[in-house]
């Protein structure tokens, strides 16, 4: 059962189209990674289904309801966390929750136990009298989560809730993205490979703004990842020589030379296990390091954006 149904969406400003025939589907209870170079229209694609923006044309449906026809019904399935969440510095988290609670028409002791479950949920319950304005970067995405779960959400979108983070805030905020698996449908967009490989399930890659691919996010590395080698020697200009050589091996997808280090994608592994090593020894390679490297999900996301905007 699908949580987010999007269809030929269309958004034009001006001349300029930001969305371009966008078709899209996120599944109920999943994450979902959303990814795309700057200016691709993810933060357009949010804004339509937050409703703070409507589309040229199209259709979009977010937690059944039809945003065309009734979009007023929205502000009660979807929470939302924009990519610089704003909050009243005077306020604590505990007067602030409050403040939502009664936005939402939920009655005192209801707020009163949200407030605590979700400071709790965020692990901010021992920070919720002390004023927002004190508070780091990752303490506030904690709070916009939070913020935005007020209502109980069925879907809860985020637009890059970790891309301004410290190491140590991105972890935090990206274990509580983890937790909320099975608890509602999490649309997570960004730019940030990695953090889409430790937390989603499913991504979508969008150019353009159009659909690129959308997959699991498993099967789209044995599907589109081809297998790399790395080679290091101190010896450029052989290295360099050897490189050129080698990419004209039939089993050799790619090879590209980075200063010390050579990149040599493959077709098929064991053929580059059994000649890459033996090679680079014939050409009189000393190596520092011949290592075998894990698929990757930002070489699929260069690769298919790439032929896109071909």
């Amino acid at each position: 059962m699908s949580s987010i149904q999007i269809s030929a969406l269309i958004k034009t400003y001006g001349s300029v189209r930001a969305l371009d025939g966008l078709d899209l589907q996120v599944q109920a209870g999943s994450i979902f990674g959303f990814l795309g170079p700057n200016g691709s229209g993810k933060t357009t694609t949010l804004r339509i289904l937050t409703g703070l923006a409507h589309a040229t044309s199209g259709q979009a449906l977010v937690a059944g309801v039809n945003l065309r026809q009734d979009g007023r019904k929205l502000s009660r399935q979807v929470g939302y966390l924009p990519e610089e969440p704003a909050f009243y510095p005077w306020l604590t988290p505990l007067e602030f929750l409050d403040y939502l609670g009664r936005l939402y028409g939920l009655e005192l002791k209801i707020r009163s136990a949200r407030a605590r479950e979700l400071l709790q949920l965020v692990k901010l319950s021992d920070s919720g009298r002390r004023r927002i304005g004190g508070f780091s970067r990752g303490m506030r995405q904690r709070l916009g989560i939070a913020a935005a779960l007020v209502n109980e959400p069925q879907v809860l979108l985020l637009d890059e809730p970790a891309s301004a983070l410290d190491p140590s805030g991105r972890k935090e905020v990206l274990d509580l993205i983890g937790s909320l698996r099975g608890r509602c449908t999490v649309l997570m967009s960004t730019h940030i490979l990695s953090d889409v490989e430790r937390v989603c399930d499913t991504v979508g890659i969008i150019a353009r703004g159009r659909l690129v691919v959308q997959s699991e996010r498993q099967a789209l590395l044995n599907r589109y990842a081809l297998p790399a080698f790395e080679l290091e020697t101190n010896q450029v200009e052989a290295l360099q020589l050897w490189a050129g050589q080698i990419g004209h091996e039939p089993w050799v997808k790619k090879c590209e030379v980075n200063g010390e280090t050579a990149r040599i994608l493959v077709t098929d592994v064991e053929r580059a296990k059994q000649a890459l090593l033996p090679s680079a020894l014939q050409a009189g390679l000393l190596l520092r390091r011949f290592e075998e490297l894990r698929p990757s999900l930002e070489e699929i996301f260069l690769g298919l954006v790439g032929e896109e905007t071909k």
